[in-house]
């Protein structure tokens, strides 16, 4: 006499080994989107660098006469990221002309070794109409630059 205990038995097995290679897959896809996050975040921190350089370069190349540049916008090239710069201050000896071009961003200082410092507030966020960013992204930082 014969049972069908062995049927019963490989169907058991074949659903603990498909358990198994389910929860395998979930959290390779967990790594895979930590990564791209990780590679995503990184490329920001690196367009974030690369937008103070321009904005201080703007800034160097900026005319004064018709006053001091308070805000800058710069998209990335592959329109994944788009940082927002604003310079809040300008540090300028008190008898300089830009002094009182710059009007209320000024502080006035005393010291040579300091004018022409600025402080530069920036926010960098990821574009989310780009397909290539899956969860948002969006850092700042405040820093003071002497162009």
């Amino acid at each position: 006499m014969r049972y069908g205990f062995g049927l019963w038995q490989a169907i058991m097995i074949i659903l603990l080994v498909s358990g198994i290679m389910m929860l395998a897959m979930k959290y390779a896809r967990v790594g895979v989107v930590h990564t791209i996050d990780s590679y995503n975040r990184e490329q920001a921190e690196l367009f974030m660098r690369s937008a103070l350089e321009v904005a201080l370069l703007e800034i160097e190349g900026h005319d004064r006469s018709s006053g001091c540049l308070q805000h800058l916008r710069i998209i990335s090239k592959d329109n994944k990221f788009i940082a927002d710069l604003n310079i809040t201050r300008y540090f300028l000896l008190e008898n300089s002309d830009d002094a009182s071009a710059c009007g209320s961003l000024t502080v006035p200082i005393q010291t040579e070794d300091s004018h022409g410092m600025v402080m530069i507030e920036m926010v960098v966020e990821s574009n989310s109409s780009n397909p290539k960013i899956t969860h948002p992204i969006r850092l700042l930082r405040r820093t003071l630059q002497h162009p």
